[in-house]
């Protein structure tokens, strides 16, 4: 069974920077593509990055040049590192494939403060 398991978020002032781990069991993750969601209250949960077997990433025009997805094959976890944090960032961040493909864990809060 995959599991997933967020960490890292928090509370910062807008400008802050944070770095969020996803840790997964029953996948493995240097084959296959990954990515970073986020669902901000009252929206539709969102891919903000991803990454491919290969290591090429992509990114939402909303965090492209603020985020950066990367990924440790020997740890199975992938980060999402995240600076020059706007207030319009504040949501709860998932990771998963790119199409939604395993149950979703219990993600973590970030909270961006103006």
């Amino acid at each position: 069974q995959v599991q997933f398991v967020e960490s890292g978020g928090g509370l910062v002032q807008a400008g802050g920077s944070l770095r969020l781990s996803c840790a997964a069991s029953g996948i493995i993750f240097s084959p296959n593509a990954m990515g970073w969601f986020r669902q901000a209250p009252g929206k539709q949960r969102e891919l903000v990055a991803s990454i491919r077997g290969g290591g090429s990433t992509n990114y939402a025009d909303s965090v492209k040049g603020r985020f950066t997805i990367s990924r440790d094959s020997a740890m199975n976890t992938v980060y999402l590192q995240m600076n020059s944090l706007e207030p319009e960032d504040t949501a709860v961040y998932y990771c998963n494939t790119p199409w939604r493909t395993y149950p979703w864990g219990q993600g973590t809060q970030v909270s961006v403060s103006s």
